[in-house]
């Protein structure tokens, strides 16, 4: 489908629908799941495109005649999490016909929605039918599953704004990530057939001693590659005191059982807490980070942290060729050239710089702060942060 045909869709399926008509009388499945999509994103709804698809997909199965049928087709496979049905219900009847009408009463469709936890999905499926039972089921309805789980919610909501419940739960998805850098070619060559390979002298002239000197195999070999180092300097000025704890647990799970991720923290002083969270129990090792930084939400001085790790751990080599990732809101007490100047002498020596700022997310923001205005020219990916979706986004951001 060309942009061309998928913007005359969007733009029907998202019109105000006529008093008095049915919008399934000129708008088939693909239209109808564009349009509520688009009427729930302009209601402050995050709807992912995967959901808008499965609704094209279950109203295919149920029709768009009824509108019953569409309301429980979308509430299946939009709605995760029980929470949200009174604002789908209240869209739904917005974007059908204009009137608050009342919930349609529930009704037979070949759609079965199983609520779920998603752990459920890291068990074993059930044994298949035979060739003979899935004869027998020809015909029959199809049924979709739709899982619902807090997870959703907890990892799009605002870290600052979570409850300690929620917190907990974000610590422990947060204990999965994988950091890793983007690929870099290493010295070390391996074996390999592939087309215009190097030749092994070595390897080819080994063998022919077995074959008294003939050359029967020619072998070949290719660079192998490997993920850069990963350098975390994480801000726990008081400015971002709502989001320092929960990056720092980023950080520990980055750093845990790796040799190529290092973490540092951004204050009053500069302090490497790369050995204090390498450690298999998290809260151990956030414990101890939190032990050594002596500054935690005090006030900031990016320029001249930034001056000590150049001179004493990125320039000698640290972060040469390496992602260097600086998580802050950008409030410096220093003084900004000297971060501008700092910010220069990484840049020549990185691979890639990405500053993560939690505000970036905020309605209306602009990097106004004299040290991230200062920082802003030398960044090669600005990003934001106040979310585990955010830092999921960031992980491939590294990694790319």
């Amino acid at each position: 489908m060309n942009d061309d045909v998928l913007g005359r869709i969007v733009a029907s399926a998202t019109a105000p629908v006529p008093n008095g008509s049915s919008p399934a009388a000129a708008r088939n499945a693909n239209e109808l799941a564009l349009g509520l999509g688009a009427a729930l994103r302009s209601d402050a709804w995050e709807v992912p495109i995967g959901r808008v698809l499965q609704l094209a997909a279950a109203l295919d199965e149920v029709g768009t005649a009824e509108r019953a049928s569409v309301y429980w087709a979308g509430r299946a496979t939009l709605v995760s999490d029980p929470a949200q049905i009174d604002h789908f219900d209240r869209v739904f009847a917005a974007y059908w016909d204009g009137l608050a009408v009342a919930v349609p009463e529930p009704v037979t469709v070949p759609l079965v929605v199983a609520m779920a936890d998603e752990d459920d999905g890291d068990e074993p499926p059930a044994d298949d039918a035979s060739d003979d039972e899935d004869d027998e089921d020809d015909g029959a309805d199809t049924v979709v599953v739709a899982r619902w789980s807090d997870r959703e919610i907890v990892r799009h909501k605002d870290l600052a704004a979570c409850t300690d419940d929620e917190l907990a739960e974000a610590y422990r998805l947060m204990g999965r990530v994988r950091l890793v850098g983007a690929p870099q070619r290493s010295r070390r060559r391996r074996p390999s057939r592939r087309e215009g390979a190097r030749l092994d002298l070595g390897r080819t002239v080994h063998e022919a001693l077995g074959t008294g000197g003939e050359v029967v195999h020619r072998r070949t070999s290719v660079r192998t590659t490997r993920p850069r180092r990963v350098v975390i300097l994480a801000d726990i000025s008081g400015s971002m005191d709502p989001y320092a704890r929960a990056i720092l647990r980023f950080a520990q799970a980055a750093v845990a059982g790796r040799r190529r991720v290092e973490a540092f923290t951004l204050g009053t002083r500069l302090t490497r807490v790369t050995r204090e969270l390498d450690a298999h129990d998290p809260d151990v090792g956030l414990a101890r980070a939190m032990a050594a930084v002596e500054d935690w939400s005090g006030g900031t001085r990016l320029g001249d942290n930034l001056r000590r790790f150049n001179d004493e751990w990125g320039v000698a080599g640290l972060a040469r060729g390496a992602v260097v990732v600086i998580v802050s809101d950008g409030w410096d007490q220093g003084d900004p050239t000297q971060l501008g100047d700092e910010m220069a002498r990484l840049a020549r020596v990185a691979f890639r710089i990405v500053w993560v700022n939690p505000l970036k997310a905020s309605d209306g923001y602009e990097p106004l702060a004299r040290g991230m205005a200062a920082a802003l020219p030398h960044v090669d990916r600005f990003v934001e942060g106040h979310s585990l979706a955010a830092l999921d986004d960031l992980v491939e951001v590294i990694a790319s």
